[in-house]
């Protein structure tokens, strides 16, 4: 069986090592190809080590809470590899009027799970509190309807807890417009709560009632909420790609189209074609509708009409003893309405060991998102500046780096506006008519890494097994 992968992402690398698994599972005599564009694998993960930093230009971790990149690991042999976050400084700030509020201890994503922290915390206004508290008693939404994420948080807890928590919050997961986003399509257990417990402040505090030594998501558990590689995420598509058969990964190989014969076609332009059995398309959904504009008209239509956002990394490296401020937590986010250019920052070296030197420490900004596109307009020069000065501001850092870096992003983070679980269905229909055909990726059922690799091992089991498409 020929099996053709087109991208070489997580997804795409996950995808073609589950095939592989198939086949040997199966006794499948397989024939496996992986096309990339660039010259190296792993799409958004890329890791750069230089003068005792430890540099990721993309994802720094997944989420350990979300099983199947944690499962690949093990199959893979390299969960000794698996670091946790340093959980001693695990708290997020929110950078708001000036100063870095640490975020109420139990607050989660959109509500507080835990009433003293909130109730102490100088977050929120005293009317804000009492907004935010109505949701004890307000009734439960429209059921069937697909909401925005900012109109479910504004109808329940108010405009407080959408600008000052959510909104920042989301931006730092999604770098998205909240009140675009579809709630059903990217956090579906806030949804759930609101239907069975109608009160979400309440369903939180009960689970945590249950179930304390979990409420946190880390205590008692081996591995924290995030994990990550000891040399960072470029061991896990290192991984992957030395577990595929010599020869399977084509670099430098740009696919022009794919047609629909006998078999499969892969337009590689002036390198040729190949003939395939079975392809799956590993790419953002735009690049697959460019890839499927001849093989599926509607169905390239469908994909071109998911929206992506771009974005930018500035990671600067700095003497430990230049920064005033202590450090001890895991970051802070911005809120929208502070008019700031930055996103987040990561206090990564604090966050994960052994991403600086001794006495240095790494910070990595985040500039962009579907709200301020308008900034990576500018140079890496011009990023770097905007990054230290809202440093500067935010931690009193007025030293220069002694390293700084810049990654872009370019229409590479789906926004899964209201409807889009609807559009995913409307794809897997269309889908149903080209046996033998998959996609994969972040754009379709989860933005995460572990969600890429369900995604890609979902398409490997679809193209050699039949299984339905799990996104």
């Amino acid at each position: 069986m020929k099996v053709v992968v087109v991208g070489g992402g997580i997804t795409g690398l996950a995808c073609a090592h589950r095939a592989v698994e198939i086949a040997r599972e199966r006794g499948i005599e397989l024939e496996l190809t992986l096309l990339e564009a660039r010259e190296r694998l792993g799409g958004t993960i890329e890791t750069e080590r230089t003068g005792g930093f430890l540099i990721e230009a993309g994802p720094d971790s997944f989420l350990s809470e979300k099983p199947w990149a944690l499962a690949l690991c093990r199959r893979l042999g390299v969960v000794d590899r698996l670091v946790p976050t340093d959980d001693r400084f695990r708290k997020t700030f929110v950078w708001f009027r000036g100063r870095l509020h640490p975020l109420p201890e139990g607050f989660q994503l959109l509500a507080p799970a835990r009433f003293g922290p909130f109730i102490t915390s100088g977050l929120f206004s005293w009317p804000g509190k009492l907004r935010m508290a109505l949701d004890l008693l307000l009734p439960r939404g429209i059921p069937g309807e697909d909401e925005s994420l900012g109109s479910f948080v504004r109808r329940r807890l108010g405009r407080e807890a959408l600008e000052r928590v959510a909104q920042p919050l989301v931006a730092g997961i999604y770098t998205a417009d909240p009140d675009e986003l579809s709630l059903a399509a990217t956090m579906p257990r806030f949804l759930e709560l609101e239907r069975r417990e109608r009160s979400l402040i309440l369903a939180l505090w009960r689970a945590r009632r249950r179930a304390p030594a979990t409420a946190e998501g880390t205590s008692g558990a081996r591995w924290s909420l995030f994990v990550t590689f000891a040399d960072g995420m470029g061991e896990l598509a290192e991984a992957l790609a030395g577990r595929l058969p010599p020869g399977a990964v084509h670099l430098k190989h740009r696919v022009d189209g794919i047609e629909r014969g006998g078999r499969w076609r892969i337009d590689l332009g002036a390198g040729g074609a190949l003939e395939a059995d079975r392809v799956v398309v590993a790419t953002e959904a735009h690049g697959a509708a460019r890839l499927l504009r001849y093989v599926d008209p509607p169905l390239a239509t469908m994909l071109q009409m998911i929206p992506y956002a771009s974005s930018a990394t500035v990671s600067l490296g700095y003497r430990r003893a230049d920064i005033p401020h202590p450090l001890d937590g895991f970051g802070f986010v911005v809120p929208r309405v502070e008019g700031r250019q930055l996103l987040a920052c990561t206090f990564a070296s604090v966050k994960y060991p052994g991403r600086a030197p001794e006495g240095g420490a790494l910070l990595r900004c985040f500039l962009g998102g579907a709200l301020n596109a308008a900034v990576l307009e500018r140079d890496d020069g011009e990023l770097i500046q905007r990054a230290r000065e809202e440093l500067s501001a935010a931690l009193g850092v007025t030293a220069e780096p002694v390293l700084a870096r810049v990654a872009r992003h370019p229409f590479a983070m789906p926004q899964y506006g209201v409807g889009h679980r609807k559009s995913v269905e409307a794809i897997e229909r269309r889908l149903e008519t080209a046996p033998g055909l998959a996609l994969a990726g972040a754009a379709y059922g989860g933005v995460g890494i572990a969600d890429c690799v369900r995604s890609g091992e979902s398409a490997a089991e679809r193209v050699l097994l039949g299984r339905a498409h799990e996104g």
